[in-house]
């Protein structure tokens, strides 16, 4: 089947990007701001590139609504777009039955919503691979590394190692 891409937002790209990065199954992570064919305003986000027959996109639709606040609409909403970035109508459509299913999973209700994706533009090389960079730096210490040890506790057997 080949790789396939995705798009998420939600939180900061340095955060989501880690989160996505440690998986089986991702083979590149692309961290900037992307801009949907619904609303054309950049937001912080990555695009995932995965093996559907490693890891699919069911599982990793659950791990980003898990790794950020999929239930608040705060002020910062625009910055951060809890948002699920589609390449194309069959992707879409399976992305909404999947979003609809995981809110069974959440006490409140989910404000993400899946977006058609319309552009990219790739965050400044000094930023991307944050995590892997600055792991000590106090962002990593006290946002990113809460995230992966979720994953570590929660999703053990879907990290690369």
């Amino acid at each position: 089947m080949g790789r396939v891409k995705i798009g998420f937002g939600g939180g900061c790209h340095w955060c989501t990007e880690a989160v996505f990065d440690i998986l089986r199954g991702v083979e590149k992570v692309e961290q900037g701001w992307i801009s949907a064919k619904e609303d054309e305003s950049f937001s912080e986000g990555v695009i995932v590139h995965f093996d559907p027959e490693t890891i699919g996109l069911d599982l990793l639709i659950e791990i980003h609504l898990q790794t950020h606040n999929a239930t608040s609409m705060h002020s910062m909403r625009q910055k951060y777009r809890s948002a699920i970035y589609t390449f194309d109508e069959v992707q879409y459509k399976n992305a909404m039955k999947i979003l609809d299913a995981k809110r069974a999973l959440f006490d409140k209700p989910l404000i993400t919503k899946v977006y058609t994706f319309a552009a990219f533009k790739q965050n400044d090389d000094r930023y991307l691979r944050y995590y892997k960079k600055y792991a000590d730096r106090p962002f990593c210490v006290n946002y990113i590394e809460p995230k992966r040890q979720f994953l570590k506790s929660r999703y053990a057997q879907w990290l690369k190692h």
